[in-house]
């Protein structure tokens, strides 16, 4: 049911601009997704839909946004879906606000997820807005966006990623202790890690480019015959010795991936392992996969990705390896900040987003203030009462809402409410 109006009578063209919008939500199948209702994805979709879900199928990704690839339509108002989101902001673009609609038009800057990970993700990287325009102009139907995707991922369970190159001093050990990475790039490139220290930061990234670069571009067959060398040496060595968790996490991606060249490359990227309430962000041009586990994801609207192992689809080796930042050291991890009583703010260096969690314990209440921009709501956990100055309803899982810019939400739980709010980062609607 769309939220019910209650507009004032000196004012009602206003306030209803600011009414909040039921969403009806796009689904991705995703093999590497968890099948049926263990996934959350399947949760939350089954909630927020009134197709006919199979619960045999994978379900990888929920996408909440404008993105064409899967857009989000109003609900209409006997429960079916109605005109898209970005049809309808199109119509209405002073539920951006002013900020947002100069920077960005009339669309929304970020796209919302929410992923659920049963098996690895490619080794993957996306390209800066310089890039970007550059290959969605040379291959549209590869690239579909002209736009940068820098993306934050927020743990809802314990979730592992690959993310980013490993500081010098890790990468020196592993060199030394993964024999098969000389084999595949050379002993004179390896060894150059050698002869490097941190201050010397442009000599850094470029051995680490050459030597990366010829790693991911070996031979096929060499590969194959170097990562069964790999396996066996690892299988035989547990016989003696504790494996590292990042050992043991490469004989997994061996099972998943055989003879594919990411499960070599793992070594060269930190081995992230979040928290349930704790968020990853991650910049144009940085390595990483994710691995397992439940997140929400926000990201700028884009869809480009480049992939370079641990996956079927098509791969762009030289492209990934040329376009990567080679910046080496362990990620920065966002715990959140509390902003007001149960809301947590997590703030990511870019323009286009932002994340609010909202815990709720039973009968508590709380507010969002109003934001000069828009936001988008999801509800993951129990049930309450949202109001603003133009609605007031019933809110549970699986709902989703599109909240137009300057619009204060008063909330109240009826039993322990986990609610997200994705929406434009502060430091762009609020500068210094």
């Amino acid at each position: 049911m769309e939220i019910a109006t209650v507009v004032k009578a000196n004012g009602g063209c206003e306030a209803d601009r600011r009414r909040l919008r039921r969403l009806r939500c796009s689904v991705k199948d995703y093999d590497w997704g968890k099948i049926g209702s263990d996934s959350l994805v399947y949760r939350v979709y089954a909630a927020n839909s009134d197709d006919q879900i199979d619960p045999t199928r994978p379900y990888a990704e929920l996408w909440m946004g404008t993105h064409e690839s899967g857009p989000s339509y109003l609900e209409d108002a006997d429960g079916s879906n109605g005109v898209t989101l970005r049809s309808w902001i199109t119509e209405n673009p002073k539920s951006l606000g002013d900020r947002v609609l100069e920077k960005w038009g009339c669309d929304l800057p970020f796209l919302f997820k929410v992923l659920s990970v049963a098996r690895p993700l490619s080794i993957q990287a996306h390209p800066d807005k310089k890039l970007a325009k550059k290959m969605h102009k040379a291959h549209p139907n590869l690239y579909k966006d002209d736009n940068h995707k820098p993306e934050m991922a927020l743990a809802y369970t314990q979730f592992e990623a690959l993310c980013g190159f490993i500081p010098l001093q890790e990468l020196k050990s592993v060199i030394q202790a993964i024999p098969e990475i000389e084999e595949l790039v050379g002993s004179e490139e390896a060894n150059q890690v050698f002869c490097i220290s941190e201050p010397d930061e442009e000599k850094v990234k470029s051995v680490v480019r050459t030597i990366f670069t010829l790693l991911m571009s070996a031979d096929p067959d060499t590969t194959k015959k170097i990562v069964s060398k790999l396996k066996r040496r690892l299988h035989m060595e547990s016989q003696e010795r504790q494996l590292t968790d990042k050992e043991w996490l490469v004989l997994k991606l061996e099972k998943q991936y055989p003879n594919d060249i990411g499960v070599i490359s793992a070594f060269f990227f930190n081995y992230v392992k979040l928290n349930p309430g704790e968020a990853l962000y991650l910049g144009a041009n940085e390595p990483h996969a994710y691995l397992f586990g439940e997140c929400l994801e926000v990201m700028a609207t884009s869809d480009n990705v480049v992939r370079a192992g641990l996956t079927s689809k098509p791969l762009d080796i030289q492209t990934l390896c040329s376009m990567l930042s080679y910046k080496l050291g362990y990620p920065e991890i966002l715990k959140g900040s509390r902003i007001r009583p149960y809301i947590t703010r997590y703030l990511p260096p870019f323009e286009e987003f932002e994340v609010d969690l909202c815990d709720l314990p039973s009968g508590a209440s709380t507010v969002f203030p109003s934001v000069p921009g828009p936001s988008l709501l999801l509800v993951l956990q129990g049930e309450g009462r949202m109001s603003t100055e133009a609605s007031a309803d019933g809110i549970s899982m699986g709902d989703v809402l599109f909240v137009p810019a300057d619009t204060e939400i008063h909330l109240r739980s009826s039993s322990d409410l986990k609610l997200y709010r994705a929406g434009i980062n502060s430091r762009f609607l609020y500068p210094l």
